[in-house]
């Protein structure tokens, strides 16, 4: 295999060393199913139990309120699926540049009539203003048919622009109004200090190979319950969600956000000088930044007017080089980017956009050669 240079890492990202060797023994010698009574089974009981503390104490959470779950978005799901009392009227309030799994599943809950739906705009730099938020809940509060169970679900950082919510402030404004806060937090997890307590809320969904984890698991946080069933069957997270667990990918999961929240103020100045080098290289281009002054580190999304981002992908992937033209997860629908309209950025831009996500393992002569690149495509 030829040598690439990976900055896509919004997108997913290389598996921890020390979580893969932390996984081999559940999957060759530790093999026993957790639920079971017998011995054997007590070190997958234990294992579990570890790793459900450590994540735990990555967001200040307590045990019993992480979940495992197959990723982000099942996490997403269950609570925009699941949330408040099954009978109850319902009503969800997210923005209009979330992740598909929350629009999607705010979609159905629309069209199968289990809840009223409303996509709060944001502004150019992808912010939810605080005062749009408030007037929705307040008219909600005013109706003569206020949802018995409300549900605010706004993401903490953008996957496509990196743009970071004041989730703090938008849960304090949820919570005035006795609405239920959750966040998607599957981009910050691992990346940026989080403290669930301090900000409030109430639900957070995370993705373990957005940090360095397996793929195929993930965790919700849930504080005070307030979720219905997601699967029946066992007993296994509570009688929440059933089904036996993936011991190895759990524990896997575990060490890599823990062997990143160690370092993590480290691996953020790693990555913004980076991100600093990169932008100073192309200053000679012209170009748009998307996003916020407070974005995710490294998470760089750039529209070039005159080109096609799918072009400049393709340049890029024969040059041996990973980047994007936004979310993985839509990679092949070929509409603009919701979370660029949303923004109001002119088509004539949006069409030429690219993301460029750089983690923890990239080197400054990866992002030389990225410049080198872009300004190769871009000039040609």
């Amino acid at each position: 295999m030829k040598s690439i240079i990976y900055a896509d890492n919004a997108a997913t990202t290389k598996l921890d060393i020390e979580a893969f060797e932390e996984m081999k023994p559940f999957l060759t010698e530790e093999y026993g199913n957790p639920s079971q009574p017998y011995s054997f089974a007590k070190s997958q009981k234990n294992a579990l139990k570890k790793s459900r503390e450590i994540i735990a104490r990555s967001i200040n959470a307590e045990p019993e309120q992480i979940f495992f779950t197959s990723g982000g978005t099942e996490s997403d799901n269950w609570v925009i699926k699941e949330f408040g009392v099954p009978t109850d009227e319902k009503r969800i309030i997210t923005s209009s540049i979330e992740h598909h799994a929350i629009i999607n599943a705010c979609e159905c809950m629309r069209a199968s009539n289990r809840a009223t739906v409303t996509f709060l705009p944001v502004d150019s730099k992808g912010l939810v203003l605080t005062k749009t938020l408030e007037e929705a809940l307040k008219y909600d509060r005013q109706s003569n048919s206020y949802p018995a169970s409300t549900l605010v679900s706004i993401m903490m950082a953008n996957n496509e622009i990196g743009t970071v919510q004041d989730i703090k402030e938008l849960c304090r404004i949820s919570h005035n109004q006795e609405a239920l806060f959750h966040t998607d937090a599957v981009q910050v997890v691992g990346h940026l200090p989080i403290d669930v307590k301090e900000l409030g809320i109430d639900f957070l969904s995370a993705s373990s190979h957005k940090f360095n984890g397996p793929r195929g698991i993930g965790f919700l946080y849930i504080k005070n319950g307030n979720l219905s069933i997601l699967h029946n069957g066992g007993m296994q997270e509570k009688g929440l969600r059933a089904g036996t667990e993936n011991v190895a990918a759990i524990v896997g999961m575990a060490r890599a956000l823990e062997n990143n929240c160690k370092r993590i103020k480290e691996n953020a100045e790693h990555i913004s000088s980076l991100e600093r080098k990169l932008l100073n290289s192309l200053s000679d281009l012209s170009f748009v930044r998307n996003g916020s002054n407070n974005c995710l580190p490294g998470n760089i999304s750039l529209s070039f007017k005159g080109f096609e981002g799918e072009l400049i992908l393709h340049r890029m992937d024969l040059m041996g080089i990973c980047i994007s033209t936004g979310s993985a997860c839509d990679s092949v629908n070929t509409q603009t980017s919701h979370v660029l309209k949303s923004i109001g950025l002119e088509e004539e831009y949006a069409i030429g956009t690219i993301r460029i996500s750089l983690g923890k393992d990239n080197t400054e002569q990866d992002v030389d050669e990225i410049a080198y690149a872009l300004h190769r495509i871009l000039n040609s």
